[in-house]
């Protein structure tokens, strides 16, 4: 028995090792298979954040049951995740015995007996018990990691690839004997949570682009960085929340109302502001002009994220599978309502053209960064985030028609038409605060009534300047009616720019300027007709005669 341990771990220590030289061999050279994300090329491995909507996925999946004992569940999935960044918290039996770096090697045997790769989570200072172990990730999202647990539900857990609950672990050539609790240990470094409550130190505070500017319209806005986090624990403890402005008193509403404000408030508020963080982040890190191959490495790797945290893993590598939680299936459900799918925003169903013009868009900024023109990704990035406020709106039109005009009432109908309106205000708010007043009055969480004519007037009053076009929003489609816009939702048209009025114009001098010519051609004609000639002798004044066709009196 003695020797078969000594066997193992000499075997651990030498898959320690080796995975040190894999790390470093990985750093020298680029990955050129990885998974494509609904279309998408990832240039680094981002399996494990693509897996962020198996926790949105599970849940939900505890919010459906709709009892208190499913919120609560729900809510510890929220805060301690299960699917992203899977670490076992383990006790050395001896302390160490140097100082371990981030990143650090790590290799244990599971619970199946097989041998299992990690990394050290931190940093650990000489004489540290207490370690964790990020479980390594593969490049195929299917089998993307092999322990995850956290405050996941029994049935949606993966154990097989997680440490064994007593034994022997490689820190990098250095065996340690450990213990801990895989059942409540295995824990997770990623969480829905997470995204919010880190926007002050991530977006505003601690960042070298700060404040990134679409987080400031909410800072702004909300009066906190974070928003998202306060507004998904309020709606879960059925309270209210403190802001600046845009409250919400969940109070008011019963578990249909929480249940829609906490599952959309998790991806519309927290998750969609994080998208748009790691674009910034990957803004942040591009050096201009590089002349390696690999000095860009670290913002595409950021890039690649923000699109993982857009679209998820469900959507698989198509894209197409209806599935997805996140915000690339938003859009395309969206799409179909107001009949802004295809590739030229004109069909009832398929892939959202905001999603297809994002996606050359994400394919545009990543050649951006790894060609170092940062300048130019800075510009794409605003180009994205333009796009990426159009399923809010779609959505807060929807359930303001839906409440106002085709008098649902339901709470599940006003709470998704609040969450909505929440997740798009402080743009609109930054734009003209009267006309976010209006949206807020109209869908706020307890709104007596809803007048869609007066919200939808005051979203058209800002599309100009949000950069967006009435054909990218479309008007409200009424599919299983008489196929055609329901009455009074139909598109806006845009203003024409600054030089479409200028060639308009233009056009309206020349066709006036031809129009007054012809008149002057003509009386010329008829006063020769008539028997005169501008140069006539018999004097200045011109007579009438009958000839000229003047009625006289």
């Amino acid at each position: 028995f003695t020797i078969t341990i000594a066997m193992k771990f000499s075997l651990l220590a030498l898959s320690s090792l080796c995975l040190v030289k894999a790390n470093l061999s990985d750093s020298l050279r680029r990955h050129l298979s990885f998974e494509k994300i609904a279309g998408y090329a990832p240039e680094t491995q981002v399996t494990d954040h693509c897996a962020i909507d198996l926790d949105q996925q599970a849940l939900e999946l505890e919010l459906a049951d709709r009892t208190q004992q499913s919120l609560l569940a729900a809510e510890r999935i929220y805060k301690e995740g299960g699917s992203s960044k899977s670490y076992a918290e383990i006790t050395l039996t001896t302390p160490l015995l140097s100082d371990v770096q981030k990143g650090t090697p790590m290799a244990g045997i599971t619970i199946d007996d097989k041998e299992t790769k990690g990394k050290a989570f931190d940093f650990y200072p000489k004489g540290t018990k207490v370690i964790r172990m990020q479980y390594q990730t593969t490049d195929s999202q299917s089998t993307y990691v092999q322990c995850a647990v956290g405050a996941l539900p029994i049935i949606a857990q993966k154990t097989s690839g997680c440490l064994i609950g007593s034994g022997m672990i490689a820190i990098g050539a250095t065996g340690y004997s450990y213990q801990y609790d895989p059942i409540n240990q295995n824990k997770n470094g990623r969480t829905i949570a997470g995204f919010s409550t880190s926007a002050g130190e991530k977006m505003r505070l601690n960042c070298d682009g700060c404040p990134y500017t679409d987080h400031g319209y909410f800072y702004d806005y909300y009066g906190v960085d974070d928003y998202g986090d306060k507004w998904v624990t309020a709606a879960l403890n059925g309270q209210e929340t403190q802001f600046t402005n845009g409250n919400a008193d969940f109070s008011l509403y019963g578990m249909d109302g929480k249940v829609e404000a906490i599952k959309k408030g998790t991806v519309f508020l927290n998750i969609f502001m994080y998208v748009i963080r790691e674009f910034e982040d990957a803004l942040d890190d591009c050096e201009k002009g590089c002349a390696t191959d690999d000095c860009n490495n670290d913002p595409v790797n950021a890039w690649d994220e923000g699109v993982c945290f857009y679209t998820g893993s469900i959507e698989a590598q198509d894209g197409l599978t209806g599935e997805g939680k996140l915000l690339h299936q938003l859009a395309d459900k969206r799409c179909a309502d107001f009949k802004t799918c295809g590739e030229n925003g004109d069909k009832k169903g398929g892939v959202a053209k905001v999603n297809s013009d994002l996606f050359r868009l994400y394919a545009m900024g990543k050649f951006q960064l790894q060609t170092g023109k940062c300048d130019e990704a800075r510009m794409t990035v605003k180009e994205i985030t333009k796009l990426m406020y159009v399923p809010f709106i779609q959505g807060t039109l929807r359930y303001a028609y839906k409440v106002s005009e085709l008098n649902d009432t339901t709470e599940k109908s006003k709470a998704e038409g609040a969450v909505f309106a929440a997740a798009v205000l402080p743009r609109i708010h930054a734009i003209n605060e009267d006309h976010a007043n209006v949206i807020y009055t109209n869908m706020r969480v307890g709104a007596p009534s809803t007048n869609f004519a007066k919200v939808k007037q005051s979203f058209e009053y800002t599309y100009k300047e949000m950069g967006i076009s009435c054909a990218d929003v479309g008007g409200l489609w009424n599919g299983v009616g008489l196929g055609e816009y329901f009455k009074g939702a139909e598109p806006c048209v845009d203003e024409p720019e600054d030089n479409e009025m200028d060639a308009l114009e233009i056009a309206l001098g020349a066709a006036f300027g031809g129009i007054l010519l012809a008149c002057i051609l003509a009386m010329c004609f008829a006063r020769i007709r008539g028997g005169r000639t501008i140069d006539d002798k018999s004097g200045g004044d011109l007579e009438a005669t009958a000839g000229d066709g003047i009625m006289t009196n």
